[in-house]
């Protein structure tokens, strides 16, 4: 965390009213974190989300710089399914908000039990955004 991030007005949206309706739930440290996150984002319209961004629904691939193991999720809201083969990654994970609004060549770091883990965003597979231009 602390490259700058882009989001949606959409997902900026959504992701508010999530953390406000978890405010006074156990969840609540954790969606401050994300309320964090969502604080330092530029927020942009939907067409102009460069499309190397992870944005909620989007399938990213990423390197462990630790491991070097490769891993590919999606980024989905609580509670939702995955539309991929993709390892879901809800955006409340400790993981989903570090990658939320990350870019193509961007590495992030958080803490782990056993320390710190360091992932290298490799590409963005799918972003409904971009899919959304393309179609149009």
């Amino acid at each position: 965390m602390g490259n700058n991030i882009y989001i949606t007005q959409e997902d900026m949206q959504r992701l508010r009213s999530l953390v406000n309706a978890l405010q006074s739930t156990p969840k609540a440290e954790l969606v401050s974190v994300l309320e964090e996150e969502l604080d330092r984002a530029h927020v942009v319209e939907s067409k102009d989300l460069p499309p190397d961004v992870v944005s909620l629904n989007s399938q990213v691939r990423v390197s462990d710089l630790d491991s070097g193991k490769t891993m590919e999720y999606e980024l989905i809201y609580p509670n939702s399914k995955p539309s991929s083969n993709a390892h879901a990654l809800s955006v409340l994970a400790p993981l989903g908000m570090a990658l939320l609004g990350c870019r193509a060549g961007d590495v992030i770091e958080w803490e782990v039990p056993k320390g710190k883990r360091r992932l290298k965003v490799i590409e963005v597979l799918y972003q409904p955004e971009a899919a959304n231009q393309s179609a149009a």
